[in-house]
């Protein structure tokens, strides 16, 4: 599978990024950058750094933009990594983020995969800059949203969607096939302090990093779920975008982005899309488990 990733790297966004690097079957062909977590550019840091202890120079990293609303500090860090050092990595990609998806899409038609686990500002840029992209691709996986359940962010919306709902709703209304990785399902697959611990026992510098930047994520989540866990937002979208897991309730949907107040909304009027509502078996032991044999 060739695969573009685009991300605001935060802490569970890394851990999608680890997970596709330990994929045997996953060619990471390139990787923006979007304002969310934290600012593009250090997300394109952050993302670097973790491509340097990895190994993997070769994977090209171009920032964009989007809305910017001052990311999450007080869930991932000042640094948007739980304040855990990286090494310094390579210099960005000269390119945008939007314009490396088109030129990926171009010169791969039909077979590139893309993976979008922040606000979708690149995306929309990139539609917007090529507008024959839809049928480029292969397919768009999307981590946001929530439509049976509460969001964490006002007005029950979901972070990714209401960072630049504009952006969002431009995504999910092109006509390319797309699956929604909501919070309905991703709060339900969670990792807990012995996930960390067997993170932080590991030989490889990347589950050793993330281990680093974890207890900021169970700090902030603890409160919520009345025990030290975490849910795996981003690594369970790369999980199924890349038949890691497999969903078992993926009913499609007409969704429309309430731009307004930054939510998703179900709409029987909007365009079909697929949403995964529930995966087959629990997908934390199968990630961990995936991330401990690249580091073995």
């Amino acid at each position: 599978m060739l695969l573009y990733l685009d991300c605001d790297t935060g802490i569970d966004d890394a851990i999608a990024l680890a997970l596709l690097l330990a994929h045997d079957d996953v060619t990471v062909a390139g990787i923006g950058t979007v304002n969310g977590n934290t600012s593009a550019a250090q997300a394109a840091a952050n993302t670097l750094g973790l491509l340097a202890l990895a190994g993997r120079d070769d994977i090209p990293v171009a920032v964009g933009a989007g809305r910017w609303r001052g990311g999450t500090p007080h869930v991932h860090g000042g640094n948007g990594v739980g304040g855990v050092p990286l090494p310094r990595g390579g210099q960005p990609d000269s390119r945008t983020a939007g314009s490396l998806l088109v030129e990926l899409a171009r010169r791969h038609p039909g077979e590139l995969h893309v993976l979008a686990t922040g606000p979708c500002g690149n995306l929309a840029a990139a539609l917007r800059a090529e507008p024959e992209l839809p049928g480029l691709v292969a397919a768009v996986t999307v981590m946001g949203g929530a439509l049976r359940t509460p969001g964490n962010r006002p007005e029950q919306a979901e972070a990714n969607i209401a960072d630049d709902p504009s952006a969002a709703a431009e995504v999910l209304a092109a006509p390319w096939p797309l699956t929604l990785v909501p919070l309905d399902v991703t709060l339900r697959h969670r990792w807990s302090e012995d996930d960390r611990a067997a993170l932080a026992a590991a030989r490889d510098p990347v589950n050793r990093a993330i281990a680093a930047m974890l207890p900021a994520y169970l700090d902030s989540y603890e409160p919520r779920f009345g025990a030290r866990q975490l849910p795996l937002h981003d690594p369970l979208a790369a999980a199924l975008a890349t038949g890691l897991v497999t969903a078992s309730d993926k009913p499609r949907l007409g969704v429309r982005v309430d731009v307004a107040h930054g939510r998703t909304v179900a709409d029987p009027a909007a365009p079909g899309i697929d949403v995964v509502l529930a995966v087959a078996e629990p997908a934390g032991p199968v990630i961990l488990e995936r991330l401990l044999r690249n580091g073995s």
